[in-house]
């Protein structure tokens, strides 16, 4: 935009001398060489990214994902498959341009209310001790139904372990992690400290480097949180501090704190199909990750709740399919499902937005039989 004007200017009012008529021709020239100029500098620094993606997969360790059990999902009854392909995983982020960095190059400063400040490379990374996990991503601003919401296998360092080899100082409250582009995130120091919450400097997804969209060469991931204040991709600075820093969502009036809400989905039938009358497979997910699913239940046409099967659980802090055999007069019909946490307490009915800490609400969908 800026270019346009300034050509704009230059071009108009209509050019009554030569050399007015030679300057425009000019600028006009010069920004053609600019742009492509910026073109190949912005393929050499993907090609370079690409080649330091390679040789990180070169000397990735050979950690092995956490098995999945039989049966953990319902894909021939509609639901994804339970892996999500790095190709397929939701992006959301404020990036208007890729990052694109290099591992060699990278390096993570953890600082402010600790007692020894800790700066890493990726070498540094790699030498210590990983993990590696099956975590479920959900953005905030999904809406109830959406399909912001994905699981991967990620191996890297824990978070916790860099925060005890810090020492978190007394009165620390929050971790604030930055992007290279400047975004921000603040994640609850107690909840890092945890011993069982399983955060990581994830360099790792699904048994290949990051991909450059979705964070290399590092990226924070956080089981139960909303990724506005966890998910922190081309993560290059970590500082400790309190709750009077606002990260990036804070100061534009979303929570400060994001717990994941217990949800539920229907995949199949897709709103507005039409499907045979009688028996009818309704499927879909449910998700409150770090709690786990115990229970989904299903409604047709505001009737009672009936019970759903459950796939095999793969664990409290990834999604979990579901499915229920219905059997159904002709006409349209209306269908909801409601999810139950572990510790007994469904999702809630009331209907709400995003903002400020995520939707809530039941996804219904119509259909009809014939």
């Amino acid at each position: 935009m800026g270019v346009f004007t300034g050509l704009h200017r230059l071009g108009g009012p209509p050019a009554t001398t030569e050399f007015e008529r030679r300057r425009f021709l000019a600028t006009s020239g010069l920004v053609v060489v600019g742009a492509g100029l910026a073109g190949i500098a912005g393929t050499a620094k993907q090609s370079s990214t690409a080649t330091s993606q390679q040789q990180v997969a070169a000397r990735l360790p050979k950690l092995p994902a956490p098995a999945i059990p039989p049966g953990a999902d319902f894909v021939a009854d509609g639901t994804p498959p339970f892996v999500t392909p790095n190709r397929d995983f939701y992006r959301i982020d404020t990036a208007l341009v890729v990052p694109r960095l290099r591992a060699e190059d990278w390096r993570l400063r953890l600082h402010g209310m600790v007692e020894r400040e800790l700066d890493l490379s990726f070498a540094d990374l790699l030498a210590r001790r990983l993990e590696s996990r099956t975590i479920t991503l959900a953005c905030v601003s999904n809406e109830v139904g959406g399909n912001l919401i994905s699981t991967a296998h990620f191996v890297g360092v824990p978070v916790r372990d860099l925060l005890l080899e810090a020492g978190v100082r007394p009165g620390a409250q929050q971790l604030i992690t930055t992007s290279t582009d400047g975004y921000s995130a603040g994640t609850p120091v107690d909840l890092l400290l945890e011993p069982d919450r399983g955060a990581l400097l994830a360099f790792e997804m699904n048994g290949e480097p990051l991909p450059a969209r979705h964070g290399f060469p590092v990226r924070m991931v956080v089981p139960g949180l909303y990724g506005y204040v966890s998910a922190t991709k081309w993560l290059v600075d970590a500082e400790i501090t309190t709750f009077d820093r606002q990260a990036y969502w804070q100061q534009r009036g979303w929570s400060r704190f994001g717990p994941i809400k217990t949800q539920s989905r229907i995949d199949r039938p897709q709103r507005g199909a039409q499907v045979p009358a009688g028996p009818v497979t309704v499927a879909g997910i449910a998700w409150a990750q770090h709690t786990g699913i115990d229970a989904v239940h299903v409604r047709v046409d505001g009737g009672p709740w009936q019970p759903a099967e459950l796939a095999t659980e793969a664990g409290r802090d990834t999604w979990r399919m579901w499915r229920a055999r219905l059997d159904l007069p002709p006409g349209e019909h209306v269908v909801q499902c409601r999810a139950t946490d572990r510790t007994g307490t469904p999702q809630t009915e009331t209907r709400r937005g995003v903002v400020p800490d995520g939707a809530t609400g039941l996804h219904e969908i119509t259909f009809r039989c014939g």
